[in-house]
């Protein structure tokens, strides 16, 4: 046994030393193939170098266009949690299908049509047209990648226009109705006023500026909200018949938090990304978004906290969505600083339109959407022509497109008037049209639950589902 075991060791010994040798046989049998190599690559023309050394300024703005459109995609999962967490659970099912829904019927509608209203050359100051733009014209068979990374940044804007009327609506709408003036935002209501003020038609001409959708968005979503508001009226128990307030809380404002940072990460597409273009300003725009919200949600927890005696969660949530959506239009045009003060009032301004709208005007808006999105959108708008900087425009635009200076920088009150032409303007389209289209709905397949839907919830009456069939659903 002892001299078998010698006999291996011995074996393996001489095993181990001739796949040694070969090893080192075979790298230095390799070595001057690889130092023939590695002078190859040395002496490579400088051209073949280059050629990869920089990334092309079209190619550069195409993907900065998507990834911004994909960052504002990702704010119908925000918007969506937003809303699930600010009503009941027993209609989580039907909200979370309404943000997917609104999405998908909307990118149909503004491939098909939408998008050649909005952009198209060859319509008017009030409404644009394009029949190659229809279906998305070239773009379709692959020609134009550019006008396909322009279709793809605007079609998740006009997915959020549409949205924002799901949060006020909720937990009384028809599932078939939402779909139907979702179909009507995207194909017409975002894209004619979209026109107006980024394709070329009369605002745009008149020097509004709106530069990344305060307005062209946020409001168009919200004054739709409020025709639909009106129509459908409130929800069952939320007034007494003394007109007494009585809240219906959430089910998970841990969601709607969550919601709020996915849509404050998803506003880094939205405002920079309207840049259009990979340049160095869109740094200057990042940061003015930042400060707005930081201050919009300072502005509501200070306030609430004031008013209640405690810091509320829930306004406080919405004070960053109100700095955000306020910063918005100007966020290209203003200051650091005038980005604070804009955030900081548009958190204040939120705290008492929602509670004003709720009990003066007795509209029932679960999210408080009109006040974030209109009352906050327009002002944020009209800051344009209060804490407007030429200076701090003119980099984004030419001499003859930048904006006048704002009265709070001396430049009068011209850039103001244009800005207040624009937001009543767009008010008074979005508003008068939405309410018809809700009227019209009323009266035909019906917009409103019937009252025993709405108490048992939509997630068992429009769709056969529980979104948490484990539990046991507390009604209220």
């Amino acid at each position: 046994m002892a001299w078998s075991w010698l006999t291996k060791v011995s074996l393996g010994a001489i095993l181990a030393t001739g796949l040694c040798t070969v090893s080192v046989q075979a790298q230095e049998a390799a070595a001057p193939a690889v130092a023939a190599a590695a002078e190859a690559v040395a002496e490579a023309p400088a051209a073949a170098v280059e050629a990869v050394s920089y990334l092309p300024q079209d190619v550069a703005n195409i993907m900065w266009l998507i990834i911004a459109g994909l960052l504002v995609f990702f704010m119908q999962a925000g918007f969506a949690m937003v809303e699930t967490g600010l009503t009941r659970a027993k209609n989580a099912c039907n909200i979370m299908m309404k943000n997917l829904m609104d999405f998908c019927i909307g990118a149909i509608a503004f491939w098909a049509v939408g998008y050649a209203l909005m952009y198209g050359g060859n319509g008017n100051a009030f409404v644009g047209w394009d029949k190659d733009l229809l279906f998305l014209g070239s773009a379709t068979a692959g020609q134009d990648y550019a006008a396909s990374a322009s279709w793809f940044f605007q079609v998740v804007f006009a997915a959020t226009a549409a949205t924002i009327v799901s949060g006020a609506m909720a937990e009384r709408t028809k599932f078939i109705a939402y779909c139907f003036y979702s179909l009507i935002i995207s194909l017409v209501l975002y894209p004619v006023s979209g026109h107006w003020i980024w394709g070329g038609g009369w605002l745009s001409s008149m020097g509004f500026r709106d530069f990344a959708g305060s307005t062209v968005v946020h409001s168009v979503g919200a004054w739709a909200s409020l025709a639909g508001c009106i129509v459908i009226g409130p929800r069952i128990g939320k007034f007494g018949a003394d007109g007494r307030i009585n809240p219906i809380p959430g089910h998970n404002l841990v969601l709607t938090a969550l919601g709020v940072f996915i849509l404050w990460f998803g506003w880094y597409g939205f405002n920079p990304g309207s840049t259009l273009l990979a340049i160095p300003g869109m740094a200057h725009v990042a940061v003015t978004t930042t400060l707005g919200a930081a201050a919009g949600a300072i502005g509501a927890m200070m306030v609430s906290w004031f008013r209640f005696g405690k810091p509320d969660l829930s306004m406080t949530l919405n004070g960053t969505l109100a700095g955000l959506v306020a910063i918005t239009a100007p966020c290209a045009s203003v200051t650091t600083g005038a980005a604070i003060i804009i955030g900081l009032v548009a958190g204040v301004l939120v705290f008492y339109s929602v509670l004003f709208i709720e009990a003066k005007l007795k509209i029932d808006d679960p999210v408080g959407a009109i006040s974030v999105h209109g009352v906050c959108g327009s002002f944020g708008t009209l800051c344009v022509g209060l804490f407007g900087s030429r200076a701090v425009d003119l980099p984004f635009w030419s001499e003859e497109t930048a904006i006048k200076d704002g009265l709070f920088y001396g430049g009068g009150f011209h850039q103001l008037g244009v800005q207040a032409v624009g937001v009543a303007s767009v008010m008074a389209f979005t508003f008068v049209c939405a309410f018809v289209l809700f009227k019209i709905l009323e009266a035909t397949i019906g917009l409103r639950v019937s009252r025993e839907e709405e108490i048992a919830g939509l997630d068992i009456e429009e769709h056969g589902q529980e979104a948490y069939p484990n539990y046991v659903i507390r009604d209220n």
